[in-house]
């Protein structure tokens, strides 16, 4: 039987909808064994919001080097789990964090490396969008374990139950890994609004917006979306860069993604285009990003928002 590793990701000590997304991707190739790392004494309680999912055992790896070494010390402690286990694939959330794991995992074990997929197939192979998302390119690893970072969103996540065994992990962290030491960190400071690469609806500003985001949250606000910005509207000043999708932001892929005031260019495309259903609205009907659209409403946001709003706001009373 195929067996496939998961890195576990976990926000404010819950797991997170990428980890049932990477577990169901996981199933497609075999038994998924979701690998738990944490401070000593917190495993059991972050292995315990792993309650969806196909997943069929948890492993627990406890230590405090994790907390003080980073991503060396996690790096580690997953290499020698797969060269224990020797699963046909690791899988690992694609974003910073997860894509530097997995960097470091493939070096050590010496195995090939996907990034950024958007689809995992029974045999390990991948579907990625490059060069800004112009192109699809279908990839497998042909040497050693696939190690493949999955794109939040863009697994249907299966949300059965999951009924796994537990199992404690004991590894030793090499001095390699602990190089370098992390001195300070501070979580970056969250509202009331889901993670923008984990919401399911996403209400995106541009340059339309001339600086002004209040039209832009509060539709967002309505339906319960998170907020993102293009980079003309975060180099401006209008937004944090902590709220940009594109090639040099955040990649999204929503079940909804409205796109407000942005001309479409394709940076802006290559972080958005494999959203669900695209509702575009921009003043010019010329803009590029018309062509991905689902829904398009050529009109000013500020003139469309508001009654939007409201209606979505008549439709939940």
């Amino acid at each position: 039987m195929s067996n496939v590793l998961i890195l576990a990701d976990f926000v404010d000590g819950k797991a997170t909808k990428s980890t049932v997304e990477i577990a169901t991707a996981g199933a497609r190739i075999g038994e998924v064994s979701a690998v738990v790392m944490a401070p000593i004494g917190q495993g059991a309680a972050l292995a315990a919001t792993l309650t969806q999912g196909p997943i069929t055992k948890i492993l627990i790896i406890e230590s405090d080097d994790f907390a003080k070494h980073g991503v060396a010390a996690v790096a580690d402690a997953l290499s020698q789990v797969a060269n224990q286990s020797k699963p046909d694939a690791v899988l690992l959330v694609s974003h910073a964090f997860g894509k530097e794991v997995a960097a470091r995992v493939a070096m050590k074990i010496q195995a090939g490396i996907i990034t950024d997929a958007v689809d995992v197939a029974a045999d390990c192979s991948t579907t990625q969008l490059v060069f800004g998302g112009s192109t699809t390119v279908h990839s497998k690893v042909s040497q050693g374990i696939s190690i493949i970072t999955v794109r939040p969103n863009t697994i249907t996540a299966d949300f059965i139950a999951a009924i796994p065994a537990i199992e404690n992990v004991s590894v030793q962290i090499s001095e390699n890994a602990k190089k370098s030491t992390i001195t300070s960190s501070q979580p970056p400071v969250k509202g009331g609004r889901p993670e923008l690469t984990e919401a399911n609806i996403v209400v995106s500003g541009g340059r339309g917006t001339n600086g002004d985001f209040a039209a832009v949250e509060n539709f967002a606000d309505s339906l319960g979306a998170a907020v993102g910005a293009s980079r003309a509207a975060t180099d401006a000043g209008w937004y944090p860069h902590s709220h940009q999708v594109g090639q040099t932001g955040k990649t999204v892929s929503p079940q909804l993604y409205v796109a407000c005031g942005i001309s479409g260019a394709i940076q802006h495309r290559a972080g958005m285009q494999t959203s669900k259903t695209i509702v575009v609205i921009n003043k010019d009907p010329e803009a590029p990003l018309f062509e991905l659209a689902d829904f398009g409403v050529v009109g000013d946001l500020f003139a469309v928002l508001p009654p939007a709003t409201e209606g979505v706001k008549a439709r939940k009373a």
